[in-house]
This record gives C-alpha cells, structure tokens and sequence, in this order.
C-alpha cells in the first residue's frame, strides 16, 4: 500500500508506524551538529564508532587513507565468495557515512560495484575504509558564517571514466559525488566532456534552487583540469573527436554561450575533484580534504558552540538560504 498517497488522498483505518532513523533517536547525544553564531560543524562521531562495532571493527589497526594507492580492484572471479548479505550492509553503512564524509565517497562507491558478488579481496577493501575511519571518527564538514556565496565547481575524471564533482558556495562544500560513468567514451576528451557537461547540470539546478532564497548568481565558474573538453565546449565547429557525442551532452556549449558558465582550466595538482576519482597518497589526500572543509571535532573553538540541535541537515539548509 502506497501510504503516502494514500493518507493524502483519503483516511486509511489501519496503523502506520513510523520510526526515526539512527542516530536521531535522543536528544542525548548532540553530536550531529554543533551550531553556533559564528560556524556550524556537521559530523557524525557517535555513528562512526556505532558501525565499527557492529562490523567487528572497534579494536581494528588504524590507516591514514581509505584506499591506498596500489589498490586495483576487478571483479576478482577467482576470488573466495563473501557473504554477500554482510557484504551489502557494510556499503549500506558506509553509503550513509558519505552524507558527511566527501573523503570515503570514492571509496565506499568503488567498493560498492561489486555488491553482486563480493570477494574476499572487496572485503578487504572496505575493511580498509573502517580502519580509516577508526584513524578519524570525528571528522566533519566545517562551515563558517564567513566567507563569500560565490557559487562555483571542480570536474575531474580519471582514466576508467570515473567522473568526480564537487560544488561549493564560496569556500564551502555543499554537493559532491563520485561515479562510474554509464556510456562507454572513445577517447579521453569525450569521457571529459561528459563529466563536465554533468556536472554543469548540477550547477544549473543549484542556481535555480538558490535563486528561491534571494541568492542570485551571475557567470559560475567550472573548474575543469582539461583543455581538450574546454575546447570542445566553447569551439562549435565540430571535429573527428567530438562529432559523435550525443546531442544531449552539448548543452554545456550552449549554456556556456548563453554566459550560464565559464570554464576555467585549473591544473590537476589543485583539482578538489581529484579525491573523487581515484586513491590518493597521504599527503595529497589530507592536503585536499581540508581544502573540501572537513575537520577534526576537536579543531572547533568550543566558544562557538552555544547549543546542538536534532536534525542532521538543517545547519546545511541555513548555509544555503
């Protein structure tokens, strides 16, 4: 029964119940967000120790990235089977991580390709990513009352056609995602291309949301570490790498000739969107992650904080608005 409609439509005779998901359960652990005049910081401590004990986890050795560089994962046939019911609620938990955890989204979604069938080598995998958040059960997203509402976004694929986005206002994070892309490119500039028109769509949507709370944008820029895909946006001509992209994708050109956007080539080295694309070593990694905005618990000035509230996402929504 379609419940929903069904209470919009019509009264319905039979019980509904209705239960609250974890971690909004009491007001006794206010550790989702801490909000203050000045900063509001979102994390989710008590969840991530909540998950570490329930895989078996808690006592595991601590790792400083989520994925190391060496990793290659495949389908893995010949791999042992894991039990694949355990397997997915491992990548359900961490899918929800992800909500405020930017720095495990590549991660979490590479390992969760193989939910199908899940080896031991995937295990593996994702028992890295617990180790990692053993190292730092406290991270959050950090977002200061200070800054500017310059609404802007990074591009980056890598060469398995990865596409990595993210999205901030001013200096601050508000959308990101990491994907596999769904057509298959015959060349790199194409793979490009479609990840940045992508990630224009997302940015168009976000204009038209903000623009509902007073929040009016001009040229966005679109931070993208590729001249081939910037030169076929803003070139109409087409040529033998780019005639056969599918129509739909060209709506970039067109919102980048209406002003909508400016592509701005940016080097790889200071690319956001490198850490949603592929593992990253030690150094680059923590060095991105902070620029994405996410800090230790223990980092924020206690000062700022003058009372917790319940839902996980309303300090987000009072940054955008």
């Amino acid at each position: 029964m379609d419940v929903k409609s069904a209470f919009l439509n019509r009264f319905i005779e039979k019980e509904v119940y209705v239960r609250q998901p974890p971690s909004f359960e009491s007001a006794k652990f206010p550790d989702r967000i801490k909000q203050g005049p000045e900063a509001t910081f979102v994390h989710q401590a008590k969840y991530t120790r909540d998950i570490l004990k329930k895989f078996d986890m808690g006592d595991s050795k601590p790792m400083t990235t989520p994925m190391s560089t060496n990793t290659a994962l495949d389908a893995d046939e010949d791999g042992e089977v894991v039990d694949q019911k355990e397997f997915r609620g491992i990548i359900g938990s961490l899918l929800y991580q992800t909500a405020t955890r930017p720095d495990i989204q590549f991660a979490v979604c590479l390992c969760a390709h193989y939910q199908a069938s899940p080896r031991t080598s995937h295990h593996q995998a994702v028992k890295r990513i617990f180790r990692y958040l053993k190292f730092t059960p406290e991270l959050g997203l950090w977002y200061s009352s200070e800054g500017s509402q310059m609404l802007h976004a990074d591009c980056r694929i890598d060469r398995k056609s990865t596409s990595g986005t993210c999205q901030l206002l001013g200096t601050f994070l508000v959308s990101w995602s990491s994907r596999k892309q769904t057509s298959v490119s015959l060349s790199t500039t194409e793979a490009e291309y479609i990840a940045t028109a992508s990630c224009c769509s997302q940015l168009l949507w976000m204009k038209a949301t903000l623009s509902d709370f007073g929040l009016r944008f001009g040229r966005i820029s679109l931070l993208v570490d590729s001249t081939s895909a910037i030169s076929v946006a803003k070139n109409p001509i087409l040529h033998s790498r780019a005639k056969h992209i599918h129509v739909r994708f060209h709506f970039l050109r067109d919102h980048y000739e209406k002003g909508d956007i400016d592509l701005v080539y940016v080097v790889t080295q200071n690319q956001l969107a490198d850490i949603f694309t592929k593992p990253l070593e030690f150094n680059a990694f923590v060095r991105l992650r902070g620029e994405l905005g996410l800090l230790q618990v223990e980092g924020v000035d206690n000062a700022l904080i003058k009372g917790e509230i319940e839902s996980q996402w309303i300090g987000l929504i009072a940054l955008l608005v």
